[in-house]
């Protein structure tokens, strides 16, 4: 069931008052059902291209409907998900096959769990540089534009800097909602510099910290977090062929993955991008940034932190993510090298195994009871299979 989140509060007052009137009362089945609620959160934005204009933030909610009407009583139970370069954290966190969903996973575990889409992402604002394939690079434009064309935007389109001021207002608008001091982050790729960056910066807001396959350079530069506009062009696509090619060269087990699971990512992909959808047999478009959290921010970090990496991971090596444990000031911090799984890990086929450690650290701090340190998990079953 899905509700607006403007008038959540009023569709399910109605529905009780309704379920009163007709003498019917709620049963634990009723109180078990997992909602989706949409929330769209007004901001000024700060990405360059629309700078100072009006915007909104696509922010998903999932939760059981017996807490739907809570405000303070969840406590420390509060998460937000944070995605990637390319895919909006709808498709990323919310798969609707079998039990993929990672936000379903821990709201059916009591958590009040939501995510939010960057600008450019999703069901967000997409500044109009996007929609105009001419602002591809040339070599990607086949077959969306009849012959090449200059970009008329010769700009990356945001930046780490207004990714944080976007986490900024969904956190905000979350703690006010939920009447909380803190939130979770969850983040994936390059989400995590975006969490991670401003959680270095908000420790305050912020109660503890997942990261799967971290984007991490060590070597970045002392100013690498300053940069807002950089030349290039302004967004990017994904072609189905792409999305399965960039999978496929990252299996080293039988069965890593499902299929099934695949198609219906990708089916959700296009919904989430309904222009994309129309470029030739459809795509999924997302903004080039500039920036990145820098080793200093790493060094800063105070909350617990616990990082994951695949590995078979090819876009974020897992040496990477070691040296952000390495680098990083939590003095809680724990590394999972995570078997059979690749930079998609939470779409393949030891997910819940990432999954029940995520719920662990969110609940107790831990992972197999360790506050910190280096453990492997998946392995004796990779053996099997391998």
């Amino acid at each position: 069931m899905r509700f607006k989140g403007g008038v959540v509060k009023r569709s399910l007052f109605i529905i009780l008052l309704l379920m009163t009137f007709l003498g019917v009362t709620a049963s634990a089945d009723d109180s078990d059902h997992l909602l989706t609620i949409d929330h769209y959160v007004r901001v000024t934005s700060t990405v360059p291209a629309i700078a100072g204009q009006p915007a909104q933030l696509y922010v998903r909610e999932r939760v059981l409907a017996g807490g739907a009407l809570r405000t303070s009583s969840f406590g420390d139970r509060v998460v937000l998900f944070v995605h990637g370069a390319g895919t909006p954290a709808e498709v990323a966190f919310d798969v609707p096959y079998q039990d993929y969903s990672w936000m379903a996973f821990l709201a059916r575990a009591g958590f009040d769990v939501f995510s939010v889409d960057m600008t450019g992402y999703g069901r967000s604002t997409r500044p109009a540089p996007m929609n105009d394939p001419c602002n591809l690079a040339k070599e990607r434009q086949a077959g969306f534009v009849a012959s090449p064309c200059a970009s008329p935007y010769p700009h990356t389109l945001t930046s780490i800097a207004s990714d944080w001021t976007d986490i900024a207002a969904a956190v905000n608008y979350i703690r006010t909602l939920r009447h909380v001091d803190r939130v979770s982050l969850v983040a994936w790729s390059r989400g995590g510099p975006r969490a991670g960056g401003y959680a270095a910066q908000h420790p305050d807001t912020v109660r503890r910290l997942i990261v799967l396959a971290p984007g991490y350079d060590r070597n970045a530069e002392p100013n690498a977090a300053e940069s807002t506009l950089a030349d290039g062009v302004p967004l990017n696509t994904q072609s189905r062929q792409d999305f399965d090619a960039n999978w496929d060269r990252q299996v080293g087990c039988t069965d890593q993955y499902d299929r099934a699971a695949s198609n219906a990512i990708w089916s959700e992909m296009l919904a989430s991008d309904p222009v994309g959808a129309t470029w030739g047999p459809g795509v999924r478009r997302a903004p080039e940034m500039t920036g990145t959290w820098t080793p200093a921010m790493a060094k800063k970090l105070a909350v617990p932190f616990l990082m994951v990496s695949g590995a078979h991971d090819k876009q974020v090596a897992p040496d990477r993510v070691r040296q952000l444990y390495a680098d990083t000031g939590s003095s809680e911090k724990v590394f999972v090298d995570l078997a059979c799984s690749s930079h998609n890990a939470m779409w393949e086929r030891n997910h819940l195994l990432l999954f029940r450690a995520s719920l662990e650290w969110l609940m107790h701090g831990t992972v197999n009871g360790m506050k910190s340190g280096m453990l492997k998990l998946g392995y004796d079953a990779a053996r099997a299979t391998q």
